[in-house]
């Protein structure tokens, strides 16, 4: 599957949006994948992870289990590693920090993928691949369905993603004008969590 394959699902499910959007990571951007609207749709989202998880076996070889950042990550996480065929786990955040929970535990030494929806700074991906370094896990890569960084996100590990999109994102005080001009939609996660 190539990147136009995968940016073709967002398409199809309109889930690729152009407008003014406050990501998860609190920078401005013109463009929005609503991946939700892709990972409804179970055959689409098993098309997308069947090819991730053949990408991730390709480039690492075999691993122990797949692990996800609570929310986003939770579903193609799970789906991946049913072709994978591993147990899928996921952290959630504990005190702002995430950690394993729900009776979640990793091995010691266990090759552990980490696998996101779309990465963008890599925040989210660095955050949960120390969460799984705490608890004893060997994170041999990162995975995503879609790197909007076009490969400049830094997680720490290598980063295998079924697209890779450079879409151009602003912090809030250096908008380009034709940015600012146009209302902002906030549909990111990060700042729900904190405002409860």
């Amino acid at each position: 599957m190539t990147s136009e394959d995968v940016l073709e699902e967002f398409r199809a499910a309109g889930a690729l949006r152009t407008g003014h959007f406050v990501l998860s990571s609190g920078l401005h951007s013109p463009t929005f994948l609503q991946k939700n609207l892709v990972f409804m749709d179970a055959r689409r989202c098993e098309r997308l992870c069947k090819a991730l998880a053949a990408k991730i076996t390709a480039a690492v070889g075999a691993v122990d289990v797949a692990i996800s950042p609570a929310v986003g990550g939770i579903i193609p996480g799970y789906e991946t590693a049913r072709h994978l065929g591993v147990p899928s786990l996921y952290v959630e955040r504990e005190g702002g920090q995430f950690k394993l929970r729900r009776g979640f535990h990793v091995e010691p030494g266990a090759r552990v993928v980490m696998v996101e929806d779309i990465v963008t700074t890599g925040l989210s991906s660095r955050e949960c691949i120390a969460a799984i370094r705490e608890a004893g896990g060997n994170v041999v890569a990162a995975a995503c369905i879609v790197d909007r960084s076009g490969g400049k996100a830094d997680v720490g590990v290598p980063l295998i993603a079924l697209a890779s999109l450079e879409v151009p994102a602003y912090p809030a005080d250096a908008l380009p004008p034709e940015l600012a001009a146009i209302p902002i939609e906030d549909p990111g996660s990060r700042r729900l969590a904190k405002a409860t």
